[in-house]
């Protein structure tokens, strides 16, 4: 019997419904009663597959197996519409998935690990782990993401471990992004295209055991000084990739390593002017003021001299 595909956005809204015991026996016509042993058997085979439909279904072209359901290299481009609400471990890496639909992990509570690292994500929708209160460990690297907004782990506060590396695109993370996180020991943001990593960021962070950061075209201003100087109070018990992050600028800092920056790089920040100093400056300015006025009157008067004389001369000639 063929059966009519099911649109995706239903999915969110079905995928949680089991079939109603009754309603497979009210379409039977009633044959009398029947034996207590065939009526036992009947109840179980009806339990066995209502099981296996709500439970265990795998979808096409994945493997399930032990509450991990592995699609991953299957060169799809959406993710799979149905699968065993009690999946633990879902693996959709190395895909060409370009959008994950909103409430698409609503059933499955269970869920711990999520892989969707290589695939080509540029956002994932606000609320998506709404419902993913046990989720551990998140990969999201070798996407296309451009940025971490302050909605995108909402909820998620058992994650322990998340990688957003090798997002060449990723220019900013909100400082809100990952507020309420307080279990995350291990954060990834290595390779991208950050310059600057707001201080707000991390340091709602109290588990944070690991944090790579290499890699980043890291701009080196006044405005990095907060956060380079709470990672040196944390580098003791906070392990960095410190031989990888390097600054690209300004001029006269690029290439130095990024924890190499001590409080005396950054001491011009922090000069403030006396009163003296804008006197000084206000005479400077005074002084080369008067002198461009003087040199513009004697180039003026010498301008003139010599169309006078210019003048003069062709008159001689004639």
């Amino acid at each position: 019997m063929d059966t009519a595909p099911v649109p995706m956005g239903s999915l969110q809204h079905c995928c949680c419904q089991l079939p109603k015991m009754g309603d497979t026996w009210s379409q039977l016509p009633w044959p009398g009663p029947p034996h207590p042993a065939v009526l036992l058997v009947s109840l179980l085979l009806t339990a066995g597959v209502m099981h296996s439909d709500a439970g265990t279904s795998c979808p096409v072209l994945c493997t399930c197996r032990n509450q991990v359901v592995d699609c991953s290299s299957q060169r799809l481009f959406s993710v799979p519409p149905d699968l065993p609400m009690d999946t633990l471990n879902l693996s959709l890496a190395h895909n060409r998935i370009a959008a994950v639909p909103p409430g698409y992990l609503t059933c499955y509570m269970e869920l711990r690990v999520l892989d969707l690292r290589n695939n080509s994500l540029v956002e994932l929708p606000p609320g998506l782990f709404l419902h993913a209160k046990r989720l551990a460990h998140l990969d999201l690297s070798y996407n296309n993401l451009s940025h971490v907004p302050a909605a995108m782990f909402q909820d998620a506060h058992g994650l322990v471990h998340i990688d957003l590396s090798h997002n060449p695109w990723l220019r900013r993370v909100h400082p809100q992004a990952f507020q309420g996180l307080v279990q995350l020991r291990d954060l990834d943001l290595s390779y991208g295209g950050l310059a600057f990593l707001s201080l707000e960021a991390l340091e709602g962070l109290p588990g944070l055991v690991t944090l790579q950061i290499g890699g980043n075209p890291w701009v080196c201003g006044c405005t990095m000084e907060p956060l380079l100087k709470w990672l040196r109070n944390r580098i003791q018990r906070c392990t960095a990739d410190s031989q990888l992050a390097e600054c690209r600028g300004p001029p006269e800092v690029e290439g130095a390593p990024l924890f190499s920056l001590t409080e005396e790089s950054f001491k011009a920040c922090h000069l403030t002017l006396t009163l003296d100093d804008y006197l000084f400056i206000a005479f400077v300015g005074f002084v080369v003021s008067i002198a461009s006025v003087a040199t513009n009157f004697l180039l003026g008067i010498t301008a003139n001299c010599c169309h006078r004389w210019s003048k003069a001369s062709e008159e001689e000639e004639i």
